[in-house]
């Protein structure tokens, strides 16, 4: 059996972007992920389909699992020989526990590593606009822990910490604001002291509450700050109103789910996360090729049949030409061939193998390719669709309609993703830049309730499937474009930013 092992990750504070490359690299090779519930569900949605995930999450009076069994847990994983990953919110050895969970591997002589996180202490004020140190408010920064060990009473020794100069930061301590504020002012500080309470930091969700040490417990109350959230306390709380920055953002208030093929998520996402977003990464789709398929091997050996190649997606696009080259078929062979792209991702696809594309419509859709092929095949001349089993049908009808000569050749699936287990608690909208990521999302949903959400739609065939799924607030791109979609999401979340 080979050797098992732990990484211990920090997960940070929510914003997806704050997860360690390390910690992400760790992540996609686990074979088992247990998880708290401050882990935020972009991070949870990286977890790599095939690792078996357990939620393990602690909340106040309410604890999935004792950590005595989470520490067992850890070692019977890693003694099967499994790569075993402990993720955490914020940083693990700061008021993570995680010194304690390594203290029964250690003891076993099972090999374990520490991935360390951004600490939700530091992260969260700076996201609300509060540096935690500055030469002309503090010069250090204290970190202090509000919640009670089970079956301990370890007061907080307010006296101390009224004394001290620097930026006072709480963690855990929502339940105990008012006692924290009060503890301070009977101790001798002042009672007009800034003071901030930041609930959700770093996610589309954050709310900061900035008052000072008398009223701050109401003005919490008032705006219903709930748990997570960080407490700060000293001078440094006076610079939030100056500093101010996530909101600002274009899409600094919105979470937004990105349904696109896993392989191809990345770079819409990073668009996104770019302007602001909270964005929560939800496969709904992926590409299979079609291993066994004469017809395709076939169709690769007799291309001097064919005079166009016109491709419907960038997914096809990879998969020919790696057929192509798995068959050791020269690209030379091509030479006589023109080329079509449904748009400009399938259109960059094709090019990266060093072939230009002849054409490519202007509305990125199947009617429009097929319409714009019918004007430049000439009748005797034959294209050839190497695409998906169950690709749209309008575009062979055009041909056919036209008396165009083609030939449809399957050379991938859309397999839709299984349903997950890791959904936001709440969303303002869903992007799809397909049909079929429509269908696929809404599998994946199975029963959970989403037509509130709003669609943003890459062309009229997606808004349609949309429509026709329960979305009653479809918003379609002007264009068929993902830099065009991305535009028309910033156009909107702005407009319902502002009606707020």
């Amino acid at each position: 059996m080979k050797q098992g092992k732990i990484w211990l990750v920090g997960a940070g504070p929510g914003d997806t972007g704050l997860l360690p490359l390390k910690g992400r690299e760790v992540l996609e090779q686990a074979d088992v992920v247990l998880y708290d519930h401050l882990v935020g569900t972009g991070i949870l949605n990286m977890i790599p389909p095939s690792a078996k995930k357990i939620n393990v999450g602690k909340r106040a009076g309410n604890h999935t699992m004792p950590q005595e069994e989470i520490n067992l847990l850890l070692l019977s994983e890693a003694q099967k020989g499994k790569r075993v990953v402990r993720l955490k919110g914020g940083d693990p050895f700061l008021f993570g526990r995680g010194g304690e969970e390594l203290e029964l591997p250690a003891s076993q002589c099972i090999p374990f590593e520490v991935v360390p996180g951004v600490t939700s202490a530091v992260s969260v004020p700076a996201y609300a606009g509060i540096p935690v140190t500055h030469r002309d408010f503090a010069s250090s920064v204290h970190i202090i822990t509000a919640h009670k060990q089970a079956g301990k009473d370890d007061p907080l020794d307010f006296a101390v910490l009224s004394r001290l100069k620097g930026t006072l930061v709480f963690l855990m301590g929502v339940s105990a604001l008012d006692s924290i504020c009060s503890g301070l002012v009977q101790a001798g500080k002042a009672a007009d002291t800034p003071a901030a309470i930041l609930e959700q930091g770093t996610t589309a969700r954050q709310k900061c509450v900035t008052a000072d040490l008398k009223t701050l417990p109401q003005k919490a109350k008032q705006a219903n700050i709930q748990a997570p959230a960080v407490i700060v306390v000293g001078n440094v709380c006076t610079l939030a109103k100056q500093f101010t920055w996530a909101e600002k953002r274009p899409l600094g208030q919105s979470r937004i789910i990105v349904t696109r093929p896993r392989r191809l998520i990345s770079s819409f996402s990073k668009k996104l996360r770019d302007l602001g977003a909270e964005v929560i990464e939800l496969p709904a789709i992926r590409t299979e090729e079609i291993l066994e398929n004469p017809a395709f091997d076939d169709q690769l050996h007799h291309l001097h049949r064919v005079h166009w190649l016109a491709f419907t997606s960038a997914a096809g696009a990879e998969i020919f030409f790696g057929r192509l080259k798995k068959q050791r078929i020269d690209i030379r062979k091509l030479a006589h061939l023109k080329f079509a792209a449904i748009g400009s991702a399938t259109k960059n696809a094709i090019e990266t193998y060093g072939i230009l594309v002849d054409y490519t419509p202007k509305q990125y859709s199947a009617q429009a390719l097929a319409q714009g092929l019918v004007r430049q095949i000439r009748q005797e001349e034959t294209v050839l669709l190497p695409r998906a089993a169950e690709g749209t049908p309008c575009l062979t009808e055009i041909l056919k309609k036209r008396n165009i000569s083609y030939i449809d050749l399957p050379i991938y699936r859309t397999v839709y993703e299984v349903p997950v287990s890791c959904l936001p608690d709440s969303a303002d909208a869903v992007a799809f830049t397909s049909a079929s990521t429509v269908k696929g999302f809404c599998m994946a949903m199975q029963e959970r309730p989403f037509s509130h959400l709003r669609a943003y739609c890459i062309g009229e065939q997606t808004a349609n499937e949309a429509k026709k799924a329960g979305f009653t607030n479809c918003i379609t791109a002007k264009q068929a474009t993902i830099d065009a979609l991305v535009h028309t999401i910033v156009e909107t979340e702005t407009a319902e930013k502002e009606r707020k």
